[in-house]
This record gives C-alpha cells, structure tokens and sequence, in this order.
C-alpha cells in the first residue's frame, strides 16, 4: 500500500531562524532511503494575520508502509528529527495509507 509521512510542524519562536534550519532538514527528507516523492509547504497565516495552529507540512511518499517504516530508522531520519529539535519547534508525524 502506498504510503505518506506527514510531519506537521508547529510555529516557530524565530520563523527566520527556523526557515535557515529547516533548508538541511528537508534536505535530509529527500535522501531517505525508498522516498519516491517529497512535499514541503507553508501554511498560509489566518485572513487576520495571525498565526494557525501549523507553520510548516512535510510530506514523504513511499511505496510501502514497509519502505516507509525502514526510512525512518535511517541516519537520514535523525537528521530530520534531530534538526526539527534543535529548532524547538513541536511537531507531529503521521503514517498514512494513500487511497
């Protein structure tokens, strides 16, 4: 089954010094191991101009939960999740089954 990561990242306290950092994570995401295709948005702020309750997705698309599972174990991963905590930003991850 086609398979999606979805890392949802919260705001940052520095969105400058975030965005500088944020260059090699997504750098990182693209060299996981089986990665078919990386997506990476910005989400947009409210009509008002204050912040939603996400800055940042990260989309990773594999061809199985399998292919999916094993990038995460990978020093790729590390640099992904490691870079995401030195930012001090909280984010979440998903698994999906792509329908």
């Amino acid at each position: 089954m086609p398979t999606k990561i979805t890392l949802i990242i919260d705001n940052p306290t520095d969105p400058d010094e975030f965005e500088r950092a944020y260059a090699a994570i997504k750098a990182a995401a693209e060299a996981f191991p089986k990665v078919q295709r990386v997506e990476s948005a910005k989400v947009w702020p409210k009509e008002d101009g204050t912040p939603t309750p996400a800055y940042r997705t990260l989309d990773l698309y594999f061809e199985s939960y399998d292919d999916a599972s094993a990038a995460v174990a990978t020093p790729s991963a590390a640099t992904v999740f490691g870079g995401l905590q030195q930012t001090q930003v909280t984010f979440t991850g998903l698994f999906s089954d792509i329908e």
